[in-house]
């Protein structure tokens, strides 16, 4: 080898700027971390919350107005969401694909590419077991993020979770790419 590339080099960002998402009609969960210098700091977090008793498409809206929002304020690189999980209800998974599809529709008026992930993957990149528990996806995104508090209610957890896999994943994903 003469030590020159064979291909074109990519350059893998040194900051980077995720909007993590756990998605729910009640309840959508967002997180806003930066990677700086090899550290995931936290920017943002917290719930989108909607009335139960108000139509279906109002609540859409609303989620859709303010992870619009969202996007604007903090202009991520990238949206990661938790993916959708078929568990025993049917009614809910239908109500979270609804709030999944909200999301990314606000992301590509936006420009802003998307990637799932799933729970697993969340657990295992956050926590090291795709096992783990709620409480404890909690504690470790405290201590990923030295927060002096868990992340509450569990959906900003959840999502600062998606967030922080994502800004630890996604820079070796482009690696291989390249």
């Amino acid at each position: 080898m003469d030590g020159k590339a064979s291909g074109p080099v990519r350059r893998i960002p040194r900051r980077m700027k995720v909007l993590g998402i756990d998605p729910g009609l009640a309840s959508t969960g967002f997180g806003v971390v930066a990677t700086h210098a090899g550290r995931v700091i936290a920017l943002d977090g917290g719930v989108v919350a909607t009335a139960a008793g108000a139509a279906v498409e109002a609540r859409l809206a609303m989620l859709h107005e303010r992870v619009a929002s969202l996007l604007g304020e903090h202009r991520p690189d990238a949206v990661a969401l938790e993916a959708l999980y078929f568990g025993r209800n049917a009614r809910s998974a239908f109500a979270v694909g609804q709030a999944r599809g909200v999301v990314l529709l606000a992301a590509g008026q936006a420009g802003v590419p998307c990637v799932d992930y799933t729970p697993q993957q969340v657990k295992g990149a956050v926590c090291g077991s795709g096992r783990a528990d709620k409480a404890q996806v909690g504690r470790m995104v405290q201590a990923l993020l030295s927060l002096p508090s868990v992340p509450h209610p569990d959906h900003a957890a959840d999502a600062l979770a998606v967030a922080i896999c994502h800004a630890n994943h996604g820079p070796l994903a482009a690696a291989r790419v390249a």
